[in-house]
């Protein structure tokens, strides 16, 4: 029979034990080891059957076990320092209170999805880990940023194999209550879908310092259909889709509204939450008085947008009888057109019945813009160079802050210990320099480290794929050949990922009897492989096959394993467990790449394409890098080019470097290319460096911009549109018409004048910079690596204005310059944002 309702009960503490409960909802426990350590001594055998999960642990522990814990010293000491603790880091003044002063009050970061814990099950991949790591290296840094996102029901999907190795999905239902989550009392949100009133309660998870705020739909308020807006992550069809991004963006706006928060910046992590700029311009237009155009000025001001996508098809672009069905209301609201709002996610060099494209949105309703690595930024600015039609592809306006991983989070206890002792106390947020110091340890402690480690993922492995193999109802003998896989004294190399085809996780399988004889020679290779694919990949699905197809024969079998169900615990278990960490994706389509990254801080080698965060890091010493053939064009033939590549790499420098025992049972070769790979890569590719770069770089620069633009009823938004229209309708009457140099040959270092004169038409000096860009000429006059020099107004009048500026020959051989105007007002918050440059 079913229950007409349901409802959960918690068990309830003895007073002395009450802490436990304020340390179990606050998932700092998820990185913090004494804490991790204090819930695994209320229970070791609970800890472990609860999938460490504190909530769970305390639900489920027995009454006598917990009066017997109040009588024990030893822990009620451990719980009353842990606890202390913990009121300490809340409060306790870190790097940014003690930096100086901030024009940064709070930042919005929305996201579709937040990887925090396996315990809290909202992420599908790298987007949501990164997310979460962002929030975690916030707390830790004492950043003030508020997480906004959607609370899932049924989360992503827990992944199981058929007997064929073909992916099935399954969907639990998650109960909020029995989570590391606080219902928010009071907190109620509304949107419109199409003419329906959806109704949002709001979840509250405490990441440290940092909130977390869940919106989610499955409440009693709703039509059953409303209520499955949040039913799943990336679930559903496109209308399902573009639902769930009203809610997060316009609906996460309001939620902000009705927890009292008021944020300074927002920050969209990819374009999922763009509607949140939408929502904040209804409120400028029908509100404050603003015209359409001054309010996508004041929005612009405080929004930052992150693309994470290399590739067009990555990007959410829904249907123009959608956006009508769901935004019409909005545009008669706000006395504007349809057709302008939909101009906001529209390129000027696409048709007009091309679809509304969210990137396009979050681009234009941004005034800062960052890919997530120095190759994506360039990529990204190849992508959207349309967006701003007059500006070289390189001084498109798109930064790049390569994204970091939560060094406590994934980082291994015998590791972290290493690292407290030589690098630092403070090691995750250590510098440069200090990190140098990873020289210092003995081969023998760091390789006992890694040995451990290695062991421990074996025996992680061998456990999971018993679990699976009695669960699709095989006997206990025929699941004994489990207890032989995986050799803890053998190369490891570990690929996980999301089973996209251009993450080409088959590689290897293209030279099936290469890989078996790695897999079978005297110095074997063994490989542990894990992901899943998008319910709807039908080409990933095949990848995961493929490999179970492999992995089946029993001559292998025990190297070659493929694990299901990945999630943030097998993921930690992986990175710290391996020896090298495998990445070949066709480059450059990998954005950033973070696995590698968690790879490296516990002392795994990266073997990958230089593509992503590994393009920028990788230095010839501290890890191995395969070839790309991007010049050819045949993908079939550019396939077997770098699988030779990796298979060149494996043979003749991985694994015999790995089995170099020359000197004792310690391979001290590998062990120095462990410390090249730990001393560099450590202090790049933390979480804690990425979320400085976001407050040095943007937020503060975004924060003082949105405070001077919206200041005094938006005074000088208004007035940068005035300015901008001027300059728009007077802009094709500048023109460059003369410029002066000395054009004879010149001495290295000589200084050279050089003077134009520009015709403004009907606008003033004041509107435009001339500036000279001058350097080594390359093939067919193109100036390489330009540097550029703001020229001084002379003197002007009748329309024209004459201009100076200085060039030094810095270089050798062919020399060249030119002469460019842009338009120029103070408040504008990229140099080039208005697309328009007239060139000599």
């Amino acid at each position: 029979m079913k229950a007409l309702r349901s409802f959960t009960v918690r068990a309830r503490l003895p007073e002395a034990l009450s802490p436990l409960v304020t340390l179990a909802l606050n998932l700092r426990w998820s990185w913090d080891q004494e804490t991790r350590d204090l819930f695994r001594w209320v229970d070791p055998e609970l800890w472990e059957a609860t999938r460490r999960d504190p909530v769970a642990l305390i639900a489920a522990v027995d009454p006598e076990r917990l009066h017997a814990l109040t009588g024990d010293p030893g822990f009620m000491r451990f719980l009353s320092d842990t606890s202390d603790e913990l009121s300490r880091y809340l409060t306790n003044d870190r790097w940014f209170q003690m930096k100086g002063p901030s024009p940064l009050g709070l930042v919005g970061y929305f996201s579709p999805e937040f990887g925090i814990s396996e315990a809290l099950p909202q992420y599908s991949g790298g987007l949501g880990v990164l997310a979460g790591d962002h929030l975690k290296a916030s707390s830790d840094l004492g950043v003030p940023l508020v997480g906004v996102g959607l609370f899932y029901r049924h989360g992503y999907f827990r992944q199981s194999l058929s007997h064929d190795g073909w992916q099935q999905e399954r969907y639990p239902d998650l109960d909020p209550y029995a989570m590391a989550l606080t219902l928010v009392d009071g907190a109620r949100v509304t949107v419109d879908l199409a003419g329906r009133t959806l109704h949002a309660q709001v979840w509250r998870a405490d990441i440290g310092r940092t909130p977390l705020y869940l919106l989610d739909s499955d409440i009693d308020d709703n039509d059953p259909d409303m209520r499955e807006v949040t039913d799943r992550l990336y679930g559903g069809d496109v209308e399902h889709r573009l639902q769930q991004e009203i809610l997060l963006g316009m609906g996460g706006v309001r939620m902000l509204d009705a927890v009292g928060l008021d944020a300074q910046v927002f920050h969209t992590n990819e374009g999922h939450a763009g509607f949140l700029g939408l929502e904040r311009m209804h409120r400028l237009i029908t509100k404050d008085g603003l015209t359409f155009t001054e309010a996508v000025e004041a929005v612009r001001a405080s929004s930052l947008f992150t693309t994470h996508t290399p590739v067009p098809a990555g990007i959410d672009r829904f249907p123009k009888l959608l956006m009508e069905k769901y935004f019409s209301a909005w545009a008669s609201d706000c006395h504007v057109s349809l057709d302008a709002l939909l101009a906001l996610g529209r390129r000027d060099d696409e048709p007009n019945d091309e679809r509304f494209n969210m990137a396009v949105m979050g681009l234009r309703l941004a005034a800062r813009s960052n890919a997530v690595a120095k190759l994506h930024g360039d990529v990204s600015q190849h992508m959207f160079a349309g967006l701003w039609p007059d500006v070289p592809v390189a001084e498109t306006p798109i930064t790049s802050i390569t994204n970091g991983v939560h060094a406590p989070t994934w980082t291994a206890p015998e590791f972290a210990d290493v690292f407290s002792r030589y690098v630092s106390p403070n090691w995750t947020e250590a510098s440069a320099s200090e990190w140098e110091r990873i020289v210092d340890v003995s081969d023998d402690e760091l390789w006992r480290a890694r040995e451990h480690r290695r062991g421990r993922l074996a025996t992680h492995i061998r456990e999971r794929l018993r679990a699976t193999g009695i669960g699709r109802g095989l006997s206990p003998s025929e699941v004994e050949w489990c207890d032989n896989v995986l050799d803890s004294k053998v190369l490891t190399i570990g690929f996980a990922r999301r089973f996209a085809t251009y993450k080409r996780a088959t590689l290897l399988l293209s030279q099936p009897d290469r890989l078996r004889s790695l897999l079978l020679s005297p110095d074997p290779v063994q490989f542990v492989f894990a992901g899943k694919a998008h319910p709807a990949d039908d080409l990933g699905k095949a990848l995961i096959r493929d490999l179970i197809h492999f992995a089946a024969d029993p001559a292998v079998r025990h190297r070659f394993v493929f694990v299901d169900d990945y999630d943030i615990a097998l993921a930690r278990y992986m990175y710290q467990g391996c020896d090298v960490w495998l990445n070949n994706p066709r480059r450059p389509q990998e954005a950033c790449g973070t696995s590698g990254m968690k790879a490296a801080m516990n002392g795994a080698l990266n073997c990958s394409v230089l593509d992503g965060w590994w393009d920028e890091s990788f230095d010839g010493t501290n890890g191995w890098a395969i070839t790309s053939a991007e010049g050819e064009v045949d993908l079939a033939r550019r396939d077997e080019i770098e699988a030779n590549s990796l298979f060149e790499l494996i043979e003749h420098q991985i694994v015999p470097l790995y089995y170099q025992r020359t000197e004792g049972p310690t391979p001290r070769a590998w062990v120095r290319r462990m410390k090249a790979s730990l001393g560099t890569l450590c202090p790049q590719v933390t979480a804690a460096r990425m979320v400085r770069d976001y407050v040095t770089s943007l937020y503060e620069p975004t924060a003082a911009h949105a405070a001077r633009i919206n200041a005094d009823n938006h005074a000088a938004a208004k007035a940068l549109v005035a300015w901008k229209a001027r300059v728009s309708v007077g802009w094709s009457g500048v023109t460059i018409v003369d410029v002066e140099t000395d054009n004879t040959a010149a001495d290295l270092g000589a200084v050279r004048s050089v003077e134009a004169t520009v015709g403004l038409g009907d606008l003033e000096p004041e509107d435009v910079s001339v500036q000279l860009l001058h350097g080594p000429v390359g093939q067919g006059d193109e100036i390489l690596d330009p540097q550029i020099v703001q020229m001084t107004l002379v003197s002007s009048s009748d329309s024209k204005a004459r201009y100076r500026g200085e060039l030094s020959c810095a270089a050798a051989g062919r020399y060249g310059f030119t002469v460019r105007v842009l338009p120029s007002n103070p408040d504008l918050a990229q140099p080039v944002e208005m697309g328009r440059i007239v060139w000599a």
